[in-house]
């Protein structure tokens, strides 16, 4: 039996997989974090602080926000826990922090827990070492409620797409204050949100009378918590690191 300590519990990922976690009998949620604990009424016992957590875990999965990081790091480390982190927004500070913490314990750091989103990372990074020439646009697409821009997801595709050629490439996020044509070098990024759709991202590569495009699109919330779920088995075998889909995959395979 894994026992799980969801940060984040009583948000719409911490909900989702509060409920698939029901249906597995290897997975067991001991206790919650969250901003309100009164909120929801969950089959766990859900607290405000990772102070206040009595139960020890031996991973946490965290669907929070950035702020809440030294703390988590904290519980982690004194526990000795492993951790899923799918919080998006870090800064390079926050960055360099969990990579630090890696070092004592076993972390799962991505943007996306989806094995789609990953899958399309591959294929697009093959596809932008054989379009040379090629303009590169991503499109990314979320409901109305999220905060940050662009997504997580959209600057790790363009990251990776980024290091296949050779950090060669610049991105850039608007263009209503350049007065000059598009540079052949440029990563354009550009941000949709509306609704409520839970994730879309398209990358296209523009040629010289052809077009093609690459999109993943995330049709329910699902997707993420059944990855988190699969990191949350993977990475408890860890003793310490830097772990994430890619590294998973691979294993898996």
């Amino acid at each position: 039996m894994i026992r799980i300590l969801m940060s984040g519990c009583n948000g719409k990922m911490g909900q989702v997989i509060t409920k698939l976690c029901s249906t597995d009998p290897n997975l067991k949620i001991i206790a919650g974090v969250t901003k309100d604990p009164k909120k929801i009424t969950n089959p766990y016992p859900a607290y405000s602080s990772f102070e206040e957590v009595k139960e020890v875990a031996d991973v946490v999965i965290d669907f929070s926000s950035p702020d809440i990081l030294p703390s988590l790091l904290k519980y982690c480390h004194d526990h000795r826990c492993a951790l899923v982190l799918a919080t998006t927004g870090f800064s390079e500070k926050d960055n360099e922090v969990i990579r630090q913490a890696s070092e004592v314990i076993p972390v799962f750091k991505t943007a996306n827990m989806s094995i789609g989103i990953n899958v399309l990372i591959d294929l697009v990074t093959r596809a932008c070492t054989s379009l040379g020439g090629f303009d590169i646009e991503l499109i990314e697409k979320h409901h109305n409620e999220k905060k940050d821009a662009p997504s997580g997801t959209a600057l790790m595709i363009a990251k990776e797409i980024n290091n296949a050629l050779d950090d060669s490439m610049e991105f850039v996020y608007d263009r209503t204050d350049r007065d000059i044509k598009r540079a052949s070098n440029e990563i354009g990024i550009s941000v949709v949100r509306g609704g409520t759709i839970p994730g879309e991202h398209t990358i296209l590569f523009a040629g010289k009378d052809e077009i093609l495009e690459v999109k993943h699109s995330a049709l329910s919330r699902d997707i993420f918590a059944v990855g988190a779920l699969k990191a949350a088995k993977y990475i408890i075998t860890k003793k310490n690191g830097m772990f994430d889909m890619k590294s998973m995959l691979k294993e898996m395979n």
